[in-house]
């Protein structure tokens, strides 16, 4: 097998049995046309990121030159260092990797009907008998000024399971170019976990703990997108491993958007429960008109097939369409029945909201709001 190293190369994997070799070469000249994800200019990171994202694939690695001599030299000196890295590692992070990709791929665990849930500020939805689970997103200040709690509390009251998505910022002493990460790990913000886990510890709802999410897009809308996978993954192990012995209530999420090269962010089987992904059907700011928006199939397919290399049943908890309600139903019935036949979907939790629009820049962010009959009807389509 011979990929570039590029994001995504686990996704082109195709099986143990027909690879004895995987090669991946230092600056190619396709892979210096490239322009989707920032260029790696550090030796060191790029040979590591290289040879990490060949983790789940238990074979050699042969790394080939290009016609540049001083990348050739360059490569040559730092790849010691780079090797060192990652065998300061092994015993975080590629100790808990499985190599037998032969039985890869999201698991198959549902026996009864999804989970059906809803993230609904305006409480527009929350109330429909379908619903058993609602989606509060919280920061670290959230935590400290009594916020989280009290938003957490009158959603168990109304007996309903928690969709947890913790963002590691705003803390009341957080500065803009904190890395949050690295706060993590070093323990920064260990009395706001305590806090927030005393408050899970509470109710004997379910609740789905989702921390730092949609890590891997290549931007920055959240100071720990677009960081080195290895730290991101250490952060995440922190905070999932805070509350010793784990609480029985708590099911623990990986988030990734499910974007290219996602699985580069996985932090170990041992540390999460289920894999959430987020559809959408604009896949991005370029495409306002509804009607090019892609269905839920293709967007499911494509995000599957980059959970590969991981062993958990998936929740969606993210998804939504723009759109007229003909359009919008039309769209759910598509989701509905990709639901109905991957038993590894264990739930599904609609965004009934607007998005940010300062994500958005200078065009109107889309409102992904769905009549409340549109939702039930969508709901019923789910096989028991």
């Amino acid at each position: 097998m011979g990929p570039a190293g590029y994001p995504g190369t686990e996704e082109y994997w195709p099986g143990n049995d027909v690879v004895d070799l995987i090669s991946i070469t230092i600056n190619g000249k396709s892979e210096l046309q490239a322009t989707g994800y920032p260029r790696t200019k550090d030796m060191t990171v790029l040979l590591k990121r290289k040879i990490h994202r060949t983790r789940f694939m238990d074979k050699p690695i042969l790394i080939l030159g290009t016609e540049d001599p001083s990348t050739n030299t360059q490569a040559k000196e730092f790849l010691p260092v780079a090797i060192k890295d990652i065998e300061r590692e092994q015993a975080t992070i590629y100790s808990t990797i499985a190599s037998d990709s032969s039985s890869s791929g999201p698991v198959a665990s549902r026996t009864t009907k999804p989970v059906i849930g809803v993230y609904d500020p305006k409480q527009l939805l929350l109330t429909a008998e379908p619903v058993k689970v609602e989606h509060l997103f919280i920061d670290l200040g959230n935590v400290e000024d009594g916020l989280f709690a009290k938003e957490f509390t009158a959603i168990t009251a109304r007996k309903h399971d928690v969709i947890l998505t913790v963002e590691p910022w705003k803390d009341k002493n957080y500065k803009k170019g904190d890395n949050v990460l690295l706060n993590t790990i070093n323990g920064t913000y260990d009395p706001i976990f305590k806090k927030l886990y005393s408050v899970l510890s509470g109710t004997k709802q379910t609740v789905y703990l989702r921390f730092a999410h949609e890590m891997e897009i290549p931007i920055e809308r959240y100071p720990w997108q677009s960081q080195d996978p290895v730290v991101y993954s250490k952060a995440f192990r922190h905070f999932m491993s805070y509350s010793s012995p784990k609480l029985k209530n708590v099911k623990r999420i990986w988030g990734p958007a499910g974007d290219r090269g996602s699985i580069e962010w996985w932090p170990g089987g041992d540390v999460v429960d289920y894999i959430s992904v987020a559809i959408y059907g604009l896949p991005d700011k370029n495409i306002t008109d509804p009607k090019k928006q892609e269905s839920f199939s293709t967007i499911y397919a494509r995000k599957h097939h980059r959970m590969l290399f991981a062993r958990k049943p998936i929740f969606v908890t993210e998804f939504g369409v723009k759109g007229p309600e003909d359009l919008q139903m039309k769209w759910l019935d598509d989701a509905a029945n990709v639901i109905n036949t991957h038993p590894e979907i264990v739930g599904a939790c609609y965004f009934n909201l607007a998005d940010n629009p300062k994500a958005w820049g200078q065009i109107a962010a889309p409102d992904w709001s769905i009549n409340r009959n549109t939702f039930i009807s969508f709901t019923k389509e789910l096989n028991p």
